[in-house]
């Protein structure tokens, strides 16, 4: 027997007409990396906020016990004062403090007259970043660093509770490869030093890489755990436990009719930074997308990928813009996003729960909010058109969900997603940007994803496919634009091409 630290027994869970955990059982033993996987809505977080007090004892059957303890915790303070830190998927980190104001926040260092002691914040901020190899000052502001230096201080932030089992909420969602991967070695150096962590996420190949042990969930019930060097650990062979069959093949099968004709052309367009005028984001972009076409955007963080989609939408981004959209041959000035609503394009933000979707709001609310005026009469929204566009546009996307009036907020990641793309497919796009369209949701999820973009340029749509995931823009485009600083700096064929070939246009371009 191993030396087991958390023993999680017959946790149940229940929501208002939803079962969100059903009978679960987790072993997790001292010093291993322990991975929870499952499609979206399997019940991973909700078994976390489980242990970490978030669902308080009392509001679950079932049975926890951290180090041979029984316990009960009723609030995350609970929790955290035994040594389970949870970091999840969205930061919770304040943009306009520091560093180390944001790691002891509601912990603050006080001296005997119980004013702040700053000169304590800063040391112990700097000594627990060393821990996680942030070398940065304290007094550095959040806003100030990458996405992957704010996932360190989340962890510093960590072991400043003195962090016995840490447990991350996709903590590489929001990460580009080279970033994950360091924070997956930072995980496995911990491990060395007793750390044990439970990592929840969908990129299947960080499970390989850094896990010890992966519990599989599905529909709320545990599956099975599958043990490195003892069963066949592989993504197939997770795959199969997740979804309940294999998936041979992770790409919809498409017949890559492309018309001749050019559904959206884009010309010499060059956009500067909202705040610093004088630094151009995207210098002289020039590309076109055929009907029928998906054309795919790569390239490395900070590349402009985003920035282009955002200021083709309406011009929702940057300032002294320039250059030209045509529309089927059509010149067109797109002013704002209501302009280019009306001229047919949609942008499918990669930030869902910020700027995609309202999450205190049901689906029929959102399904309907980019075209309103289709369910309007004279002026005055129509209940009833609304309700059932709502019904129609759930059922095309698949969502799973009670009724039309759910919460957004309380719908799994996969799910929030297909709710946004029948959020853009109400206002019939013929351009559909997708920024980051699979991020954060399982295999399973994807696919459904995958057929519905083919069913868009089946119907003789142009698809824009903006993804940090080579394979991913491999199996889906025709086409695909490398980008890098700002600039174009490679076009293959999707068929023809590998990852390979697209890091060397990108490291080619970096060197010049």
């Amino acid at each position: 027997m191993g030396d087991t630290i958390l023993e999680m027994k017959s946790i149940t869970k229940e929501f208002p007409g939803v079962k969100a955990l059903d009978d679960v059982n987790l072993i997790v033993e001292r010093g291993e990396i322990h991975a929870l996987i499952g499609e979206n809505g399997a019940g991973k977080s909700t078994l976390m906020n489980v242990l970490s007090g978030i669902y308080p004892a009392g509001t679950y059957d079932g049975e926890i016990y951290y180090n041979g303890e029984l316990c009960q915790f009723k609030t995350l303070k609970d929790s955290e004062a035994k040594g389970i830190v949870i970091i999840h998927q969205e930061l919770a980190l304040i943009p306009l403090l520091t560093i180390g104001e944001n790691m002891f926040l509601g912990n603050e260092k006080r001296n005997q007259f119980g004013v702040i002691d700053w000169d304590q914040t800063w040391n112990d901020a700097e000594k627990h970043m060393k821990q996680v190899g942030l070398h940065e000052s304290a007094q550095t502001l959040i806003k100030d660093i990458g996405t992957g230096k704010q996932q360190l201080v989340e962890i510093a932030k960590a072991f400043s509770k003195n962090v016995k089992l840490l447990i991350l909420d996709e903590p590489t969602s929001s990460l580009n490869d080279e970033d994950a991967k360091m924070l997956l070695d930072l995980l496995i150096e911990f491990k060395k030093d007793g750390l044990t962590s439970i990592i929840i996420t969908h990129k299947l190949n960080e499970i390989i890489y850094c896990a010890d042990k992966a519990t599989i969930l599905r529909d709320g019930s545990t599956i099975e755990t599958l043990v490195k060097g003892v069963d066949e650990f592989s993504e197939d062979r997770i795959i199969k436990g997740m979804v309940g069959r294999p998936m041979d093949d992770r790409y919809p099968e498409r017949k890559h009719n492309v018309s001749s004709e050019v559904g959206l052309e884009v010309k010499n367009w060059t956009v500067h930074h909202p705040l610093y005028p004088e630094k151009i984001v995207d210098d002289n972009i020039s590309f076109k997308v055929h009907k029928g076409e998906v054309v795919g955007f790569s390239g490395l963080q900070g590349a402009g990928r985003t920035e282009l989609a955002m200021s083709l939408f309406g011009r929702s981004y940057g300032t002294d813009i320039s250059g030209e959209i045509y529309l089927e041959g059509r010149k067109v000035d797109l002013k704002s996003p209501e302009q280019a609503i009306k001229n047919k394009i949609a942008y499918v933000t990669e930030d869902r729960k910020t700027n995609g979707l309202i999450l205190g709001e049901s689906i029929r609310f959102n399904t309907t909010l980019a075209r309103l005026d289709k369910i309007c009469s004279n002026g005055v929204i129509d209940s009833t058109a609304e309700k059932k566009a709502a019904e129609e546009m759930t059922e095309e996307m698949g969502t799973k969900t009670p009724s039309i009036e759910q919460m957004i907020g309380n719908l799994s990641g996969g799910n929030q997603q297909k709710a946004l793309l029948g959020k853009w497919m109400f206002a019939e796009p013929n351009v559909l940007i997708l920024d980051e369209p699979t991020r954060g949701i399982d295999v399973g999820a994807k696919y459904d994803i995958y057929c519905l973009i083919n069913q868009m340029v089946d119907n003789g749509k142009s698809v824009i496919m903006i993804s940090s995931e080579m394979p991913e823009l491999i199996g889906m485009c025709d086409r695909i634009y490398i980008m890098n600083e700002g600039e174009l700096c490679g076009e293959v064929e999707a068929k023809n091409t590998t990852q390979e070939e697209i890091m060397g246009y990108i490291m080619s371009s970096a060197a010049n």
